[in-house]
């Protein structure tokens, strides 16, 4: 039964993660960059100004507009479901199949999955509704039925059914697995780990988005700043190796990494493959989640707070992911990392599996 449960999901993961896939959401990134006229790079210091420079400036007092809670609280409720797997896991597994020169295709789709982002979020809050006596409500299942008109009605719910089953599968299991996976080392069993969650998450959740977010408003800054210090003083222990990392960041990105250590090696296509992949499972641009949180936000403009969906890209892919990059890189632990020899999907999918454990 595991056998089949695991060929059923490498095949799936075959056609979600597959280059027909990752060719689309790429080439949506690139025709929203040239339509909106390179607007993360245009409007990047625009975008710095509205986000990090009012992070502690925001009172509801002063805007009119409509929401539920604060722009930072709406990206703080985002981006809780990919800082750490998507930035730790992810990065790790790009690197183990695709080698160093991954990381450049990673910051690529970061780049492009800016536009989508910023896309997503303005249709996400332009199209909202608030429920009777009831939250905000927005996200692709909203506009694409507000937007697209009642025919398409069948590809919201189908949004919404595969939205819900892709929150277990890439977010709650494998968040879950890896907290008690690592309470283990600590003498912890794994069902204290698991009911201990059940009640926190149960707790928070249950207040609905506002104590959701005022949850993870404290807790993903908190969690991104340990992270980026701790990898921050590694780097800083290696800190002469930084050039050549980049060095070999980029060099691989466009020729074989050859075999090391312990790692197999990897051709260019497995590094663009898996550096595009793991780069959209890092910072979700294009998957459609970070706008049903986004919707909630108190503001006067959808583009304003699209501003906030290009900043929680460039934090979470260009800033921590490079981080986790040059800490696997400059340390060794890349060439430690054995490849299996055939790459067959369903071994590539355990390999992910195991990563996500192992560097959570």
């Amino acid at each position: 039964m595991m056998e089949f449960i695991l060929d059923l999901n490498a095949k799936l993961n075959s056609i979600v993660w597959g280059p027909p896939m990752l060719i689309i959401l790429i080439g949506v990134g690139i025709f929203l960059t040239i339509r909106t006229k390179f607007i993360q790079f245009s409007k990047f210091g625009l975008m710095m100004r509205e986000t990090a420079g009012k992070i502690f400036r925001f009172r509801k007092g002063e805007t009119k507009a409509e929401g539920d809670v604060s722009p930072f609280q709406a990206l703080t409720v985002a981006m809780g479901g990919t800082v750490g797997v998507g930035n730790i896991a992810g990065v790790a597994t790009a690197i183990a199949l695709g080698g160093p020169g991954a990381i450049f295709w990673m910051w690529i789709s970061g780049l492009v999955g800016m536009a989508t982002k910023f896309g997503e979020v303005v249709l996400g809050v332009h199209y909202r509704v608030r429920e009777k006596n009831g939250p905000m409500v927005g996200g692709p299942m909203v506009y694409i039925l507000r937007g697209m008109g009642n025919s398409w009605r069948w590809l919201a719910g189908m949004f919404a059914i595969f939205g819900a089953l892709a929150a277990f599968g890439i977010g709650n299991m494998i968040q879950s697995n890896a907290c008690a996976e690592g309470m283990q080392h600590f003498g912890i069993p794994t069902w204290v780990t698991g009911l201990v969650l059940v009640v926190a998450v149960g707790l928070v959740t249950i207040g609905g988005i506002k104590r959701i977010a005022k949850v993870a408003m404290f807790c993903v800054p908190f969690m991104c700043s340990m992270y980026i210090i701790g990898a921050l003083i590694i780097i800083g222990m290696y800190i002469t190796g930084v050039p050549e990392a980049l060095k070999l960041i980029i060099s691989h990105a466009f020729t074989p990494t050859a075999a090391t250590g312990g790692f197999a090696g990897a051709g260019v296509m497995f590094a663009i493959r898996y550096g595009i992949a793991r780069g959209v499972f890092s910072n979700e641009a294009g998957l459609g989640s970070a706008p049903i949180a986004h919707a909630t936000a108190i503001t006067d403009h959808p583009a304003r707070q699209g501003l906030w969906g290009i900043f929680e890209v460039f934090v979470d892919t260009i800033i921590m992911c490079t981080l986790t990059a040059l800490v696997i890189i400059l340390t060794g632990v890349w060439t430690k990392v054995a490849r299996p020899v055939l790459l067959s999907r369903w071994r590539a999918l355990r390999l992910d599996l195991e990563q996500l454990s192992d560097f959570h």
